[in-house]
């Protein structure tokens, strides 16, 4: 009878033993999709999904990859210069970008959306706001210009969406938020772009000159750098607001340049003025027969140890170094005038200064 017992448990045992051993190979066969499975049904998408789907599929079409060629002639040949990224300005066939992006090139071309590689040439340059606008030698049947907003009256929190040509990965669209407002931002021509804006939506090589749209799929900003020591994303991008782009690029279609408002003073070292404690911008030199002389300001005068006229307001508001200054002279028109705060020998005054055009061309027969 025990031997019967030990048998039975014996057979449980091995049963069981062979039942792991073969469940695998048994649900395998059991279970395996030898068939494609059926699809789940979605639902709808939210609604913060619908809105990212309609910004990008309006303003998609009008975002172009612009390349800058050394050496050739447009699709003829060249060796690549650098690439970025454009869009659609106008019906003209005008495409805004950044000055960075093109300044090495001698040709260009310009790829749309659709794959279409189209030659190009630039009309205007503004590096002072790292701007520059090309137009495609072709007019009819462009996509449409991108919708322009405005960036006067921008939020921080904002949602923010950059459509761009990262590492030459074209039509990449990342989102974000607008992180802050009212930077600066150092140019090429040796400058300062006032307000322009922050955000953490993804910025990579290949994304300047890209737009910078809001929820409304409207441009506020043209997307020019990152702050990264890596030179890839670190969550802080930024984009010259649109309210300037706006200002600046019909003078680069209609005069190939845009004026550079300016009084005719050299202004002194800031690192020097910190040194010496002063708040404001020293004047160390005024150009001769410009509006700055005319109006009587004075420069350093090294033999007698003065050191001249600071300039620490501009129409009522503080002037505490030169991109203050430069700021407030943008937004006065070149002929127009503006009032300036000065210190001299340690007492205010109050001067009026034509603005003029400083980066206007001299003609050769003339002397400068």
């Amino acid at each position: 009878m025990q031997d019967r017992a030990t048998r039975i448990v014996m057979l449980v045992v091995a049963a069981l033993l062979a039942i792991l051993v073969l469940q695998p190979y048994v649900n395998t066969w059991l279970f395996s999709a030898r068939e494609p499975r059926p699809v789940a049904a979605r639902g709808d998408l939210a609604e913060f999904e619908r809105s990212t789907i309609q910004v990008f599929e309006n303003a998609a079409p009008s975002v172009v990859q612009v390349v800058a060629l050394q050496g050739g002639r447009g699709r003829a040949g060249g060796e690549p210069a650098g690439s970025g990224t454009g869009f659609i300005w106008d019906k003209a066939g005008h495409v805004v970008t950044n000055d960075h992006v093109v300044a090495n090139g001698s040709s260009f071309v310009v790829r749309l959306a659709s794959g279409e590689v189209l030659p190009a040439e630039v009309v205007g340059q503004a590096p002072n706001y790292d701007l520059a606008v090309l137009r495609v030698q072709r007019q009819g049947g462009l996509p449409a210009p991108v919708s322009v907003g405005s960036s006067a009256d921008l939020k921080v929190g904002q949602t923010a969406y950059a459509i761009g040509n990262p590492f030459g990965l074209d039509q990449s669209l990342t989102t974000g938020i607008i992180s802050a407002l009212k930077r600066r931002l150092p140019t090429s021509g040796g400058r300062e772009v006032a307000d322009v804006i922050q955000t953490d939506a993804a910025i990579n090589p290949g994304n300047s000159g890209g737009p910078l749209l809001d929820s409304a799929g409207r441009l506020i900003g043209v997307n020019t750098a990152i702050f990264s020591p890596s030179g890839t994303n670190a969550g802080i991008g930024f984009a010259i607001p649109v309210d300037v782009v706006n200002r600046v690029v019909p003078e680069l279609i209609s005069k190939g340049r845009v004026p550079t408002p300016g009084i005719g003073i050299v202004a002194g070292d800031e690192t020097l003025a910190a040194q010496l404690g002063v708040n404001g911008v020293i004047v160390a030199g005024v150009v001769p027969g410009s509006p700055a002389e005319q109006a009587g300001l004075r420069g350093v005068d090294a033999r007698a140890g003065v050191i001249g006229d600071i300039i620490v307001g501009a129409e009522d508001e503080p002037v505490r170094r030169l991109s203050d200054l430069t700021d407030k002279l943008e937004k006065v028109r070149v002929g127009d005038k503006v009032k300036l705060t000065i210190l001299r020998n340690d007492r205010s005054q109050t001067l009026e200064v034509t603005v003029t055009d400083v980066g206007e061309q001299v003609p050769r027969n003339r002397r400068p």
